[in-house]
């Protein structure tokens, strides 16, 4: 198995994310550990996703799964055994040619389009693993029509954060698990 992980799985795991049921830091947790047991993950070859994971988390001393993580993926960049790394090309300001579906790139967070981008431009096609940003519930349909997939890891906190994100829209139907 392959995946690209969105930087908030890596939080939620650490405890980093006030309100993720405990169900969701196990899945998180549990995921993070399995990957790195006999999984590879998917990364730019710019590092950027690993620039953003170190931005938001504790390499010295580390505190918690997903700091654990970041650094068996930084030990392991160049082993392909473990880490995988395909070029994106930028093409402005977080933005990039490979991501899947140009207009959607403009309605899409800046900092998340690396990982559309990533996985599209992977031969594989990866999932891309999303464990809390309720936004995703809007992206993941035009995705998957271009052949990128979201796996959600924490479907009823999603559906709860999104309700309260935006409590006048009814919630968008998950894909199948």
């Amino acid at each position: 198995m392959k995946a690209i992980i969105d930087t908030n799985v890596l939080l939620v795991a650490n405890g980093q994310h006030a309100e993720a049921s405990p169900k969701c830091v196990e899945q998180c947790v549990d995921r993070l550990l399995a990957i790195q047991a006999s999984s590879v993950t998917v990364i730019d070859a710019g590092y950027e996703i690993l620039g953003e994971y170190q931005n938001k988390t504790s390499l010295y001393p580390p505190k918690g799964v997903g700091d654990v993580f970041l650094k068996f993926l930084l030990r392991n960049a160049a082993n392909p055994v473990f880490v995988e790394q395909v070029r994106i090309t930028a093409t402005g300001k977080n933005e990039y040619a490979e991501f899947p579906d140009p207009q959607l790139q403009t309605s899409f967070d800046p900092p998340d389009r690396k990982f559309p981008a990533v996985a599209n431009a992977h031969a594989d096609k990866p999932p891309i693993w999303q464990a809390v940003d309720c936004k995703w519930l809007n992206w993941w349909p035009p995705l998957e029509c271009k052949g990128v997939s979201v796996d959600f890891l924490c479907r009823d906190d999603i559906v709860r954060f999104y309700q309260k994100k935006f409590p006048s829209q009814s919630v968008p139907t998950l894909p199948e698990a």
